[in-house]
């Protein structure tokens, strides 16, 4: 069974960064797209970037210039690197991994913008 680890969330102000990582149980050479997700109360969760095993990124509109997903192939993490963060950015945040028809999932880190 995968496991995916996410940690690095907390409580930031507006304007500040964080950085979200993924530890993921095997190798992540093994899944095709590997990507954050993240779900605001009362909201539909939600793509918020994703990156394939041929390094291809996709971003959502809303974090695009803000946001920046990678992978450390060597330690088998996705990071997520959030700066200029704003208070709809406010969810909790789930990595993710595909292959062969099959999602994984992370639990979540909660991620809060408030002052």
């Amino acid at each position: 069974q995968v496991q995916l680890v996410e940690s690095g969330g907390g409580l930031v102000q507006p304007g500040g960064s964080l950085i979200l990582s993924c530890a993921a149980s095997e190798s992540i050479f093994r899944f095709y797209v590997l990507g954050w997700y993240r779900q605001a109360p009362g909201k539909q969760r939600e793509l918020v970037a994703r990156i394939t095993s041929g390094d291809n990124t996709n971003y959502a509109d809303s974090v695009k210039g803000r946001f920046t997903i990678s992978r450390d192939n060597a330690k088998n993490k996705v990071y997520l690197q959030m700066n200029s963060l704003k208070p709809e950015d406010t969810a909790v945040y789930y990595c993710s991994a595909y292959r062969a028809g099959s999602d994984y999932w992370g639990q979540g880190t909660q991620v809060t913008v408030s002052s």
